[in-house]
């Protein structure tokens, strides 16, 4: 049975290229180098962490062994995923790109539509990923635990209640993250507060001015709401747009600590194309995608959630 294909047009007058797709969700998190990418993980990969507590002593004449030295783990296990649908041929025989098709009964799927949808479908997956890198949940199909997902059941990640987010109120709510942030790792170079679109377009939107917490009416650099801001930092710590992020909520951590687990990069991109027509002699062609992914984090302790 072919995937179900719904082809509503107007078949009048001259068909003008190229295909025209809905905007979608930018894949942000791993193409700004949000997470530290591992691929070639063929099962699972073990995140060693290890911990060391006491090693300075007083001085003596004597080797004293000193200190702890605690080895613990976490595991990044990629899970397997696969896209396959199927099209019928015969469904675009009445359609704009009918002549494209060849003359022959032994026709062809259109070219333009083939290009255009062995693109799409790697840009649907990437998009959808950018969601799932966050607040993805394993036991809804097609979904692996995101970070927040994983941060929220975790003990040890350092938790900062949510309150509702305006321009007015954003500047004391990420006051809240960066206070909250270990003092072992305020400061490191790859430390970056991870913002919601909604959040980050609050902050943006109080440094355009609303004179309050120092800004003044006119905003950052006096421009008021007429700026292009990138870049941007928090007391000191970078601020990264993640569009994946649920809706009010926010996370800080270092990117060295945030891990995307795959097998190959390229299996993201990588879409197959198969005309049965060779095969069993039907009409249809299937196209077919399979990917592995998992997200995870070393240290729960130098996490700061704001959920």
């Amino acid at each position: 049975m072919a995937t179900t294909t719904n082809i509503t047009t107007t078949y009048a007058g001259e068909f003008a290229l190229p295909y025209l797709q809905a905007a979608l969700l930018n894949p942000s998190t791993i193409r700004n180098g949000g997470v530290t990418v591992k691929p070639n993980v063929k099962y699972k990969q073990v995140l060693k962490k290890v911990a060391m507590t006491d090693l300075i002593k007083d001085g003596s004449c004597d080797f004293t062994a000193t200190g702890t030295v605690t080895l613990t783990e976490n595991i990044l296990e990629p899970k397997e995923f696969q896209v396959n649908y199927q099209l019928c041929k015969s469904d675009f025989r009445d359609d704009w790109e009918a002549i494209s098709m060849g003359l022959s009964a032994h026709d062809n799927l259109p070219p333009n539509f083939q290009s255009f949808i062995i693109a799409k479908t790697a840009a649907e997956i990437a998009a959808a990923n950018e969601t799932i890198i966050w607040s993805g949940d394993k036991t809804n199909p097609g979904e692996y635990d995101g970070l927040v997902t994983l941060a929220t059941a975790d003990a040890t990640v350092v938790d900062v209640a949510a309150a509702a987010v305006s321009s007015a109120t954003i500047v004391a709510e990420l006051g809240k993250i960066v206070d909250a942030i270990p003092a072992t790792i305020f400061g490191k170079e790859d430390l970056h507060l991870y913002l919601s679109s909604n959040m980050y377009r609050a902050y943006v939107r109080a440094l355009g001015g609303f004179g309050a917490a120092g800004v003044g009416a006119n905003g950052y650099d006096n421009k008021g709401n007429n700026q292009q801001l990138g870049g941007l930092y928090f007391d000191g710590v970078k601020v990264f747009l993640a569009e994946g992020m649920p809706a009010g909520k926010a996370m800080a951590a270092q990117t060295s600590n945030l891990f995307f687990g795959t097998s190959l990069m390229s299996d993201w991109n990588e879409v197959k194309v198969l005309d049965m027509a060779d095969l069993d002699g039907s009409q249809n062609v299937r196209f077919v995608m399979r990917y592995t992914a998992a997200v995870q984090y070393a240290y729960g302790s130098e996490v700061v959630l704001y959920s």
